[in-house]
């Protein structure tokens, strides 16, 4: 195959149609961040599955085990995942086997039933699973710079993270409506039964056919990247996947020499996505603790306030196009350190409401145009490897926000004081960000 200049990668498969292809695997993998990892296989396994765990360690802590395992995985091989992806010209075939394991995985929880030693087997499918998703974000996210162009890259991003909002709210409807909600030994619409947690376990399978189904417009209408000559000392066919950590290497510290605001943003974004993705863990714990929001109301405002997100993306997305997207991601955590002080000071419900929704308006944006930033610094057909350190640097940080709402909950007695933890995150995010050069990316 003859290799080409990185630049032909870019703006390679743009159009309407393509653009919505891909935004469609955004869409299709909301199933498993919203189902299977945040609000419902998750709970199953702690609140159900592991309830009558003998011995001193609770479920909830295996859990957490089972999902940091994962991510140290994810840490420790996504560079170099993405440099081979990249090299190779296999970005589509990586997303392909990637999307297909963990689709399988999710079928499989349907035989995790409601018995304590069915969890082992739950957590190992989630763990797994987390791992296969998380680094497809690798090849995914690389994919950008290819339905895009220098002009509406922001706008694309925002549109595909929308799509992820959108998909997760609706299955969420889906299952809760049709599997989930009501008392009694049947729920839903439906009418599943609830032995051996059968009403779950076909929300899991529901999941796995939303994923696969939702995922195939990318496959038939977003072409494999061509090969480049972008790395050339990069892993190549013959070359062993751990000699590729020598090449990350030798990458790295040409980075550091060559290029230090790249360097800067991946330190910087490190730490405010960690705050970002602290405001939707704890989110739920301060409503119901703090601001008195019913249990019941609590998916209410977690379906409002990713809507507001995925809006807020949409409208970043054209403000990262005209002003870059370093403008976007500094407006959006200045409004989220507003908005999150005032709740500092604030109670009751109807404030939560208001100051809460508010937050998350900047949420999207400040995720959307992250994404965009690397895309427009990456150098053209080196995209995988870029976004495998930024899954790297993200996984390095992740321990921030919670450890520091832990801290200042501990520290001051009171479930409030943990918002001055995400707070804290999100400042030393922006103070990072802020000398990191960003005036030049609306042109390019």
């Amino acid at each position: 195959m003859t290799e080409r200049s990185g630049e032909v990668t870019v703006g390679q498969a743009t159009g309407r149609g393509t653009v919505l292809a891909w935004g469609f695997w955004d869409w299709a993998g909301a199933s498993f961040n919203a189902v299977i990892l945040t609000f419902v296989f998750s709970v199953y396994l702690t609140d159900k599955v592991g309830k009558e765990l003998p011995g001193g360690i609770s479920a909830s802590a295996w859990l957490g085990w089972a999902l940091g395992a994962a991510g140290l995985v994810v840490a420790l091989t996504a560079p170099v995942a993405g440099q081979w992806f990249d090299a190779t010209a296999r970005r589509k075939l990586a997303l392909g086997i990637l999307t297909t394991v963990t689709v399988l995985l999710m079928a499989a929880m349907f035989f995790v039933k409601d018995d304590y030693h069915y969890l082992w087997v739950g957590l190992l499918l989630l763990a797994i699973g987390s791992a296969s998703f998380e680094l497809s974000h690798v090849p995914y996210f690389a994919m950008l710079r290819q339905v895009s162009t220098p002009a509406n890259v922001g706008r694309v991003s925002g549109f595909g993270w929308s799509m992820g909002y959108f998909g997760g709210i609706i299955l969420l409807l889906i299952s809760y409506v049709g599997f989930i909600a009501g008392k009694g030994d049947n729920r839903g619409l439906l009418g599943v039964p609830i032995e051996d947690g059968l009403n779950i376990r076909l929300v899991a399978v529901l999941a796995a056919v939303w994923f696969a189904g939702f995922a195939v417009p990318l496959f038939l209408f977003v072409p494999e990247v061509p090969r480049t000559d972008a790395d050339p000392g990069a892993a190549v066919r013959g070359r062993a996947f751990l000699s590729s950590y020598r090449v990350l290497f030798r990458d790295v510290r040409e980075l550091w020499r060559t290029d230090r605001r790249t360097v800067g943003f991946l330190l910087a974004s490190a730490v405010f996505r960690d705050g970002l993705a602290g405001v939707f863990t704890f989110g739920a714990i301060l409503a119901v603790k703090v601001y008195g929001i019913a249990d019941a109301d609590v998916l209410l405002f977690g379906i409002a306030a990713n809507v507001v997100a995925a809006l807020g993306a949409l409208v970043g997305g054209r403000f990262d196009d005209r002003t870059g997207p370093k403008a976007v991601i500094v407006a959006s955590l200045l409004g989220m350190i507003v908005c999150g002080s005032f709740l500092l000071v604030l109670s009751g419900p109807l404030m939560f409401w208001i100051f809460g929704l508010l937050l998350t308006v900047f949420v999207g944006p400040a995720q959307a145009s992250a994404r965009s930033f690397l895309a427009r610094v990456s150098p053209p057909g080196r995209e995988g490897q870029m976004f495998g350190l930024y899954a790297t640097t993200g996984r390095a940080v992740s321990f921030l926000a919670p450890t520091l709402f832990g801290f200042f909950v501990w520290a001051f007695d009171a479930e409030r004081a943990g918002i001055v933890g995400l707070l804290l995150v999100l400042v030393v995010g922006l103070m990072l960000l802020l000398p990191v050069r960003g005036d030049d990316l609306s042109d390019r």
